[in-house]
């Protein structure tokens, strides 16, 4: 406000005083009725945040229940850590079993004859290593003159990173080049092809030296590669690991340490205290949800207390939503309400949960307890499983009908003329699911129709543009032709011969047959098929794995109650839910207060000013008539001496 201190000066009168007063009482009922509504405003949005905050707890509360993952989880125990670790995945069976450990897996070494010095020259060309496994591809690394030596070999087989691990030892008869297979077992058993720049390829001179194959080689054995060997019941089980997956259905054992005739038990059990404790969770999480909404939008009687939100209709139709979820039935399964475990609603909307019941469902039917919460499905064929559904996929039992199995792309060779790999045939180049390999050569010697079939899968699934796109092929030989198939399903799965030299093998340029999609309906409407998976138009996603064509049963679907709601919550938290959008609607009337404000601070200036003038006035005309009166008074004075001297 403008300074009136030098007012008052001609009546006398506290005007500056005055004015403030007059102004600040035109100013109190509308600051009054603005601080009222910013407090009522503030509380309300401490309320919503309150109401996310317990929101978003119990959505957390959740996350344990929603997932149909959540409910495959099983506990496994070993008999002998020592011995033996296990664990077990969702399709394991609960059950107890014997385990003993035979022999753990070693990896396979070669040694080269002993060279005067680390630095000793060996030779140039290429070193390529294969495994026992045909299915693994093989590993090609150069050997250039600046990487001839012994230690420029084992500097560049470490470099290529390929598997094999390479080291020199400073024996008593010298330096020794070691390859050491990095993974053990049968499967990574190492076999060394050489092509010596100096044209011979497996004498004893120049890069050859470095040849090594189970028959015959001139590198030295010095570890020979083992599985290793488990009984589990008193049945024999190898891996080419120490880990024995699915050694029992979901269940993965590895091996410690061998103990030939020390036997133990292995159990398997269902996962129950987890879900019985995210069950508690999510009771209690939910219970403290109502006691939030009831803070702030109910009213207690004892009180005789309102919250700052009281009879809001959004919040009251969140808490409708919620008691119809929590309240609904799942079809299908031996428990369809939440009732069915234990857990009912209370008078005052909280829930309680019986202990006894959970435990008793959770021990009788584990899987209908999940399907009761998270989303999931049951499928009535064992070659039909189910992938996922959409937020809009309908819960209800959808009729399969398969009219065709997905396939892969296959290139049938004709019958090969010979199988002896030489300098004229061992080259081709392959396209693969649409990728380009480069020119691929075979390892030159006489091979048998499965030995060839070995070494084709092995190059192919070797070749680095084949490898970087993630594409592969499985080769065999039925007996009179080799068959090359893409391990891919689908549509987008072929095999074609781009060239080379590989007719002799019965492998001429040409494309193969081009692998087909699963089609079929879903309850009777035509679905999507890419490779084995089957989608209907609501989002609901099937894997076809085998079986026949036809009438494939039924997959039975249910959101859970679980996953409802933590749809629901989702949807009221979102930025442009129904709880941000009442947060800005709230945000927006503060703005406007504050307007309000501004608004009602330049009326008051005026106002003081209208005051300030009117004071003014009457200031300066009570001054004018004081004057006016003190010069009345001086002339009354100045008669009245007039009249005393006439006298």
């Amino acid at each position: 406000m403008a300074s009136i201190a030098s007012m008052g000066v001609g009546s006398g009168m506290d005007i500056a005083g005055l004015v403030q007063k007059l102004v600040a009482a035109e100013r109190q009922p509308a600051e009054q009725r603005l601080i009222r509504r910013e407090t009522n405003l503030s509380v309300q949005l401490s309320a919503l945040g309150s109401l996310k905050g317990a929101m978003a707890d119990f959505q957390s509360a959740l996350s344990s229940l929603k997932d149909i993952s959540a409910f495959n989880k099983r506990t496994a125990t070993s008999g002998n850590t020592d011995l033996y670790t296990v664990s077990a995945g969702s399709n394991a069976v609960a059950g107890n079993y014997e385990v003993e450990v035979i022999a753990t897996a070693q990896s396979h070494k070669i040694a080269s004859d002993p060279f005067t010095a680390a630095t000793d020259v060996v030779g140039t060309g290429t070193l390529t290593f294969q495994f026992g496994d045909p299915t693994k591809p093989a590993q090609t690394v150069a050997i250039d003159a600046a990487h001839s030596s012994l230690e420029g070999i084992r500097n560049a087989v470490n470099a290529a990173n390929i598997g094999v691990r390479a080291s020199i030892v400073n024996g008593d008869d010298g330096y020794q080049l070691v390859f050491a297979s990095q993974n053990t077992g049968l499967d990574n058993a190492l076999k060394v092809s050489v092509a010596d720049d100096d044209g011979g390829d497996t004498d004893t001179t120049g890069l050859s030296q470095l040849a090594f194959n189970a028959s015959a080689g001139n590198m030295t054995q010095i570890v020979a590669a083992e599985d290793a060997e488990i009984k589990v019941d008193g049945i024999k089980v190898t891996s080419s690991n120490n880990t024995f997956a699915n050694v029992v259905d979901g269940v993965t054992v590895t091996a410690k340490k061998a103990e030939p005739g020390a036997k133990s038990k292995m159990s398997i059990a269902l996962d129950t205290a987890s879900t019985s404790t995210a069950v508690e969770n999510f009771v209690s999480a939910y219970n403290e949800l109502m006691g939030t909404i009831n803070s702030i939008a109910g009213y207690d009687a004892e009180t005789k207390q309102a919250g700052p939100m009281v009879g809001d209709a959004g919040i009251r139709g969140i808490t409708m939503q919620l008691r119809q979820m929590l309240g609904g039935v799942i079809p299908g399964g031996e428990f369809k309400t939440l009732a069915d475990l234990g857990i009912k609603t209370q008078r005052d909307g909280t829930l309680s949960l019986d202990k006894t019941v959970l435990g008793k469902a959770l021990s009788s039917n584990y899987d209908d307890v999940g399907r009761l919460f998270a989303a999931g499905a049951k499928v009535s064929d064992p070659q039909v499983r189910f992938v996922s559904a959409g937020d809009k996929t309908q819960p209800g039992d959808y009729a399969l009908n398969i009219t065709q199995l997905a396939t892969h792309g296959v290139y049938t060779g004709n019958a090969p003329v010979t199988t002896t790999v030489g300098d004229t045939n061992d080259t081709l180049r392959i396209k693969v699911d649409g990728v380009s390999s480069s020119v691929i050569t075979l390892a030159q010697g006489d091979y048998t129709g499965e030995a060839l079939a070995s070494e084709l899968q092995s190059r192919i699934n070797g070749d680095s543009a084949l490898k970087e796109a993630g594409v592969s092929v499985s080769v065999e030989f039925d007996g009179s032709r080799f068959i090359l198939t893409s391990d891919r399903y689908g549509s987008g799965s072929s095999v074609e011969i781009l060239g080379g030299n590989t007719a002799d093998f019965g492998l001429p340029a040409g494309a193969g047959t081009t692998g087909l999609d699963v089609a079929g309906t879903i309850n009777g409407v035509e679905a999507l098929g890419t490779g084995q998976t089957l989608t209907s138009s609501g989002g609901l996603k099937v894997e076809v794995t085998g079986g026949d064509t036809g009438d494939r049963g039924s997959v039975l679907f249910s959101h859970g109650i679980a996953a409802q709601v933590d749809s629901l919550l989702t949807r009221m938290l979102d930025d442009k839910g129904l709880l941000s959008s009442r947060s800005k609607g709230l945000d927006n009337q503060v703005k406007d207060v504050m307007t309000q404000r501004e608004t009602l601070e330049r009326r008051m200036q005026m106002v003081e000013q209208r005051y300030i003038a009117q004071f003014t006035a009457m200031d300066t005309m009570i001054a004018k008539l004081n004057s006016t009166g003190s010069y009345l008074n001086q002339q009354l004075a100045s008669l009245a001496k007039l009249g005393s001297n006439s006298k």
